[in-house]
């Protein structure tokens, strides 16, 4: 050992020992401080949870006492009173319960919402029929098929204009009238289109569209028979139809102007129908020499303009046309003008016998609105032994055929649906040679039965008759025509008089 020099110093604590310390104390406060942090997380999630528990049992008790006795207790009274006006209050009970705002309406409400309700499985069920398309079918499978999507089609168009003149803010134009024809149309619509599927084999086609099919014609009736009740029942009558006109229309003329023709007819085509056909000038002219605008009818169907609002003028001029025309719902207020009976013809000759629906044998079909046809003969030649052979159907509403010919066998004139006028017209047929289920007056006619060139002329003398129609309203004065026995009694629509 060293002795006179000093050594370093020992101290009772080093420095690393400092140094740890400090480190330890610093770990102490930063564990309070996550321990404060998750005892406030924790506290904050549980109050979280337990409001979204409060909240679930509010929701839940409120909507317990806004619907859920009539969820426990089924429809409510609303909704019975409703559907027991109905042909199938069962299935209207179901259908408006399960349908979004049903449950909270009350009888006029129920009006809107029972169309709405049909408008959309009707749209649903030509979605799924279109769908296939593109399946392979037999002809007739393929007739039936194609006149199930035109009919569905037509449908919704018509419950649309129902839906839109039942609204609040429906515009200027429709009235009851209006809406019992569109629906009276639309029913006839789904019996056509089931009849029609009837004789198609039993196959995937068939199948589907009797599941695209289901309940349809029974809705539609259920929205007919609610609205048609809303028209007389004291419960019903505040139903918001804007604007409607509280005067009744008639099938005939029901002011100052006591020409016969119906109200619907405006002074412009009642000069028309009356002014001889050279003296027209019109739009498009058909004739098969080349003079014209266009050589065959369909042509000029096929140029006039689709949704026109003004009188469009097709002049046929005289020759056999051997055509099958079809005058579809969007060609509107489309004029034919012929050069009479007998010259201007248009012949055809589809029967059942091939493969086809009676719906779609017709040699001319016209569904848009405001057709008029004068002058012309139409013609099925198929005969007695080929059964049913539509030569004219007529589906189109408004629609007036003067001075025409109408020439077949079975089922020669199928007035199809809507309202329909007919004045100086010779019908020629066998068996039920006029059928079908318009609102339809006939005056100054001539039948002719057991073939076209055995005629019999009917006794010019007023009746009055009730004309056969699901609308179930129009009663007429006919002037110059007797009910003559046309059809045998068949189908629910059916009746004697």
């Amino acid at each position: 050992m060293d002795y006179g020099m000093l050594g370093p110093v020992e101290s009772s604590r080093s420095e690393p020992d400092i140094n740890q310390a400090r480190t330890t104390a610093d770990d102490r406060v930063k564990r309070r401080r996550r321990r404060r942090f998750f005892l406030l997380a924790l506290a904050a999630l549980l109050f979280l949870s337990a409001s979204a528990t409060l909240a679930g049992v509010l929701v839940r008790s409120r909507g317990h006492g806004r619907n859920g006795s009539q969820l426990n207790s089924g429809p409510t009274q609303a909704i019975s009173q409703t559907c027991g006006l109905t042909r199938y209050p069962a299935l209207c009970v179901s259908s408006l319960a399960n349908f979004p705002g049903a449950l909270d309406a009350g009888e006029r409400e129920l009006v809107h919402i029972s169309l709405n309700m049909t408008r959309q499985r009707v749209s649903a069920s030509l979605y799924g029929a279109s769908s296939i398309a593109g399946v392979t079918m037999d002809r007739l499978a393929r007739s039936a098929y194609d006149d199930c999507v035109e009919l569905l089609d037509d449908s919704v168009d018509q419950l649309s204009r129902s839906l839109e003149a039942v609204s609040p803010k429906a515009a200027d134009g429709a009235d009851d009238e209006d809406v019992l024809t569109w629906l009276s149309a639309a029913l006839t619509n789904q019996d056509t289109c089931a009849e029609g599927l009837d004789g198609v084999a039993d196959g995937y086609v068939r199948r589907q569209m009797t599941n695209y099919l289901k309940d349809l014609e029974e809705l539609v009736s259920n929205s007919l028979a609610i609205f048609a009740a809303s028209r007389r029942s004291q419960d019903f009558s505040g139903i918001p139809i804007e604007n409607r006109r509280r005067r009744r229309r008639s099938l005939l003329s029901s002011g100052n102007v006591d020409d016969g023709f119906p109200d619907w007819v405006n002074p412009t085509d009642r000069k028309l129908l009356q002014t001889p056909a050279k003296s027209i000038q019109a739009d498009y002219v058909v004739a098969k020499d080349g003079s014209g605008t266009h050589k065959t009818i369909a042509d000029a169907v096929k140029a006039a303009p689709e949704g026109s609002s003004r009188r469009i003028i097709i002049y046929v001029k005289a020759g056999r046309y051997d055509e099958n025309i079809k005058v579809a719902r969007k060609k509107t207020n489309i004029m034919f003008v012929g050069d009479g009976m007998g010259k201007t013809v248009v012949a055809g000759s589809r029967s059942v016998y091939d493969k086809l629906t009676t719906f779609h044998t017709a040699t001319f079909a016209a569904t848009g609105a405001g057709f008029i046809m004068k002058e012309m003969t139409i013609e099925n030649s198929a005969g007695p032994e080929k059964h049913q052979a539509v030569a004219l159907r007529i589906g189109a509403d408004r629609a007036v055929v003067y001075h025409c010919s109408i020439i077949g066998y079975q089922d020669t004139l199928y007035v199809h649906s809507l309202r329909q006028f007919y004045r100086e017209c010779d019908v020629y047929g066998t068996v039920d040679f006029i059928f079908g289920n318009a609102a339809v007056v006939i005056q100054n006619a001539i039948f002719g039965r057991g073939g076209r060139w055995r005629t019999r002329r009917t006794p010019l003398r007023r009746r009055t008759a009730r004309i056969p129609t699901r609308t179930r309203g129009f009663l007429s004065t006919i002037a110059g025509f007797k009910l003559q026995a046309t059809s045998r009694q068949w189908r629910v629509a059916s009746r004697r008089f």
